[in-house]
């Protein structure tokens, strides 16, 4: 059996050690810092960028968001309606031999047939589309042309005098009046209620 020997020289010989500081990382320990680092960013991102897209950032006085009317910017029972561009509605104050119809609207000013824009002819007393004729009363009922359906409402709350309120149905029925007077009217342009058919 070999015995190693270790000659005098190899014996007097100072041993050399490596000393390694485990508290800094590694060149392998760093990189993956900075792919997690870089990860965590993406998802960050990805995350703010969802919740500011998916939530409505509508402010009062735009379309999208609530639009308020005092009484005194309310047309009169029967009168021409009043177009707010901005808002791309109509508020109406329809009077019908129909007494469901009776009562404040707040109509879409946008034909159902594909997307013009209906204007109010006061000596027909109703809307007419210019694009392809279609007609509507004044409380946004079709009345002839190629339109499938009325034209379409947006969700209106009232606040009268007497401190009530009432707000539109989910059918999208004129608020009626019932004679009393109006403090204010509140139009959400972001609550569209489609209208069925021919009502």
């Amino acid at each position: 059996m070999a015995t190693a020997s270790v000659t005098k020289a190899q014996a007097d010989k100072p041993i050399q050690t490596q000393v390694i500081d485990v508290s800094a990382p590694t060149r392998r320990e760093f990189l993956y810092y900075i792919w997690g680092a870089s990860i965590a960013l993406l998802l960050g991102e990805a995350t703010a960028g969802l919740i500011w897209f998916a939530l409505p950032r509508f402010k009062a006085g735009q379309f999208g968001g609530i639009f308020t009317y005092l009484a005194k910017d309310i047309p009169e029972p029967n009168a021409a309606p009043l177009n707010i561009p901005s808002g791309r509605f109509w508020l109406a104050n329809p009077i019908t031999t129909d007494v469901t119809q009776e009562g404040f609207v707040a109509l879409y000013g946008v034909c159902t047939h594909l997307g013009c824009l209906p204007k109010w002819v006061d000596t027909n007393h109703r809307f007419e589309c210019p694009c392809h004729g279609s007609k509507y009363q004044l409380d946004g009922h079709w009345i002839e042309g190629p339109a499938p359906r009325s034209l379409d409402r947006f969700k209106t709350t009232i606040t009268f005098e007497d401190g009530s309120t009432a707000t539109t149905n989910d059918v999208g029925d004129p608020i009626p009046l019932d004679g009393k007077k109006i403090l204010k009217v509140d139009i959400n342009t972001g609550a569209r209620i489609r209208r069925a058919g021919h009502v």
